[in-house]
C-alpha cells in the first residue's frame, strides 16, 4: 500500500493507498456505503432541525428520517421495497408512509 517515487536529485515521495483516501485504501476505515448512510442521516437531521425550527437541545433522529435513509440505500443492497397496502398498514397499526416501528422501538 506504499509506493516510493525516487527522483534523480535524491528526494523521494511516498504515496499511500495509490493516492486514495488512506482510511479506505488501506482498509482501516468504514466502507463508503456505511459513510453514505451516516452522512445521509446527518444531512436529513440538519434539514429537519432547520426547517422545523427545533429549540436548542439534543434529539433522537425521528424514525421517519431514519427509515428514509434506509430506503435510499436499499437499491445498493439489491433490495426492492414495496409499499404497504391499506390492509397491511391497518393490521400492523402503522401509517402507509411510515414510520413502521413504534416510537419506543430502538434500531
Amino acid at each position: 500500500q506504499v509506493d516510493k517515487f525516487l527522483y534523480e536529485d535524491g528526494h523521494a515521495i511516498f504515496l499511500l493507498a495509490e493516492g486514495r483516501l488512506v482510511n479506505l485504501g488501506c482498509a482501516t476505515g468504514h466502507p463508503s456505503f456505511v459513510m453514505s448512510n451516516s452522512f445521509s442521516n446527518q444531512t436529513l437531521a440538519q434539514l429537519e432541525l432547520w426547517q422545523k425550527e427545533y429549540e436548542i437541545g439534543v434529539y433522537m433522529l425521528p424514525k421517519h428520517l431514519d427509515e428514509e435513509v434506509a430506503r435510499l440505500h436499499l437499491e445498493q443492497l439489491g433490495v426492492k421495497l414495496t409499499t404497504l397496502t391499506k390492509e397491511q398498514a391497518e393490521y400492523l397499526g402503522v401509517n402507509i408512509e411510515g414510520p413502521y416501528k413504534p416510537e419506543h422501538y430502538r434500531y
